[in-house]
C-alpha cells in the first residue's frame, strides 16, 4: 500500500515538472519573433556603432590625433551597442520598463566602479591626457625617475622608450597626477657647463676663449646667442659658466655637450689658461693628551717651548691611578711613622 502511494506521488511530481517545461517551451515559441527582432536590433546598433567609430577615428586621424580617435571611437561604438542591448532586452521582455533597466544599470555601474576602480581611473586619466595633450607621441618627457620618448598613449598606460633602449609602462593615473617635464615642448633647449680657471688668469681672456670655442661648434644656435659669464669665486679657482642653446632632442644636447668639453679643454691649454686641481688643507688634531675631549682644556697641537711632550691616553690614566694610590697610602700611614 505504501509503495503504491509513493509511485502515485512520483508520477504526480513528474507530470507537474513536464507541464512546467511545456509552459516554458510554449513561452519561448511565442517569444521567437521577439528574439528575432531583438537580434536584428542589436546587430543594427552594433553596425551603427562601428560606423560611428570609423568616422570618429578617420576625423581625428586627419588631425594627427590617432590615439584619441581610437579611444573616443571605441567609447562611441560600445556606448551605442549598450543602448541597442537595452532596447533588445525590452523587445524580448515587453513587461520590462526602460526606467527599470536604467536604474539597475546605475546600481550595477557603482558596483563595477568599486570593483575596477584602478582600471577606470587609468582609463579616464588616459582620455584626459589625450584631450588636453600635455605631451604627444614622440615627445621626450621625464616622469619621476623615468625619462625617454613617448611611444604610445593607451587607455590604461603610456609607453615610454628610455634612451638606453628599455620600455617603461607608466599608468595614466600616475602621469596625470604627477609633475611632468616635457623636454621637447619647445624646439630649443638651453644647456650650462661650469669651468674653473686659476686666480692668476685673466677672467675676460678666459671668457673670450671659451665663447669663441662655443660658437665654432656645430649644433650651437647663434640666436639666442651663446654666452660665457663669471659665476663664482671658489676656494681654488674662479668659476665661469658657459650657456648655449641647441635643438631640444636629447641626442643633439648630448653630442654638443661632448664636443664642447673636448674642445674647450684644448683651447684653454693652448691659451695658457690654468684649470687648477682642487686644493685641500688637512689639520690633524692631537689626540694623545689626557685632556682630549675637554673643549676648554685640550690642546690643538704640540706644546711649545720646554713643556713636557703629550702622553698617550693609556699612560696618562695609569699615572693618574698611581698618584691616587700613593696619596691614599700616605694618608693611612701612622703619625709616628711619618714623623
Amino acid at each position: 500500500m505504501q509503495e503504491q502511494n509513493t509511485t502515485t506521488q512520483i508520477d504526480a511530481d513528474l507530470s507537474q515538472a513536464i507541464g512546467q517545461v511545456d509552459n516554458w517551451v510554449d513561452s519561448a515559441v511565442k517569444l521567437l519573433p521577439n528574439f528575432a527582432v531583438a537580434i536584428v536590433v542589436l546587430v543594427v546598433f552594433y553596425c551603427v556603432g562601428a560606423f560611428l567609430r570609423f568616422l570618429v577615428h578617420r576625423y581625428l586621424n586627419r588631425r594627427n590625433r590617432a590615439n584619441l580617435g581610437e579611444v573616443l571611437g571605441s567609447l562611441v561604438k560600445w556606448g551605442v551597442t549598450l543602448a541597442g542591448l537595452l532596447i533588445a532586452a525590452t523587445v524580448v521582455m515587453p513587461s520590462l520598463k526602460p526606467g527599470d533597466l536604467i536604474a539597475g544599470l546605475g546600481v550595477g555601474s557603482v558596483a563595477i566602479g568599486f570593483a575596477f576602480k584602478d582600471i577606470l581611473q587609468n582609463w579616464l586619466a588616459g582620455l584626459l591626457i589625450l584631450l588636453r595633450q600635455p605631451f604627444e607621441v614622440g615627445d621626450q618627457i621625464q616622469v619621476a625617475d623615468f625619462e625617454g620618448t613617448v611611444k604610445r598613449i593607451e587607455t590604461r598606460a603610456t609607453m615610454i622608450n628610455t634612451y638606453d633602449g628599455q620600455r617603461v609602462v607608466i599608468p595614466n593615473s600616475d602621469i596625470y597626477t604627477s609633475a611632468i617635464l616635457v623636454k621637447t615642448a619647445r624646439s630649443m633647449r638651453r644647456s650650462d657647463f661650469d669651468i674653473g680657471i686659476g686666480y692668476s688668469d685673466q677672467i675676460d681672456e678666459a671668457c673670450a676663449v671659451v665663447l669663441q670655442t662655443l660658437k665654432a661648434i656645430e649644433g650651437v644656435a647663434q640666436r639666442p646667442a651663446p654666452e660665457v659669464l663669471p659665476w663664482g669665486l671658489e676656494a681654488s679657482w674662479v668659476t665661469i659658466r658657459a650657456r648655449w642653446w641647441t635643438n631640444s632632442l636629447q641626442r643633439d644636447v648630448t653630442h654638443v655637450r661632448a664636443q664642447f668639453i673636448e674642445k674647450v679643454k684644448v683651447a684653454l691649454d693652448e691659451a695658457g689658461i690654468d684649470m687648477p686641481f682642487e686644493t685641500q688643507v688637512h689639520l690633524f688634531h692631537d689626540q694623545t693628551d689626557e685632556t682630549d675631549g675637554e673643549r676648554g682644556v685640550q690642546r690643538e697641537g704640540w706644546p711649545r717651548g720646554k713643556k713636557a711632550s703629550p702622553r698617550a691616553r693609556w699612560k696618562a690614566e695609569a699615572d693618574t691611578k698611581a698618584e691616587v694610590s700613593g696619596d691614599r697610602q700616605a694618608t693611612n700611614t701612622p703619625r709616628r711613622d711619618r714623623d
